[in-house]
C-alpha cells in the first residue's frame, strides 16, 4: 500500500511535469496558461505535502493538551500558511492574465502564440 505522503508527492510532481509540458508545447495562449496553473497546483501540494505528518495533530493548542504530546504530535503550521497565500496570490494572477487573453483575442482574432508573434515580427517589418 502506497502512504498519501508518497502518493501526493508522485501527484505534485505530475502536475508539474503536465504543466510544464503545457507551457513549453502547447501553441494556444489559453492552454499555456492552465498549464502553468497545473505548475502552481503542483508546486501548492509539494509543500503542503512537505508540512504532513503521519498520524498528526492540528496545531491547535487546546486546554487539558499535555506539552510534550502537542509538540511530537502536531504538525507543521507554516507551509499551509504559505500555501494559502500562494492560492490568492495565483487566482488573483490567473485572473490577469485571463484578461489580457480576452483583450489578444478581442485585438487579434487569435489565441495561437505562433501567429500572434509573426504578426508582431510582421508588424516591425513594416515599420
Amino acid at each position: 500500500m502506497i502512504s498519501v505522503q508518497l502518493a501526493s508527492l508522485l501527484t505534485s510532481g505530475m502536475l508539474i511535469i503536465i504543466g510544464l509540458f503545457a507551457a513549453l508545447f502547447l501553441d494556444n495562449i489559453f492552454k499555456k496558461i492552465i498549464g502553468i496553473s497545473f505548475i502552481t497546483e503542483g508546486v501548492n501540494l509539494f509543500i503542503v505535502t512537505l508540512g504532513y505528518k503521519s498520524d498528526g495533530v492540528v496545531p491547535i493548542f487546546l486546554p487539558g493538551m499535555v506539552k510534550d504530546v502537542f509538540v511530537q504530535n502536531s504538525a507543521y503550521p507554516l507551509p499551509a500558511a504559505m500555501v494559502l497565500t500562494s492560492i490568492v496570490i495565483g487566482a488573483s494572477t490567473l485572473a490577469v492574465m485571463l484578461a489580457l487573453v480576452i483583450i489578444l483575442y478581442q485585438k487579434h482574432g487569435t489565441l495561437s502564440a505562433s501567429k500572434l508573434l509573426m504578426d508582431d515580427e510582421e508588424m516591425e517589418a513594416g515599420e
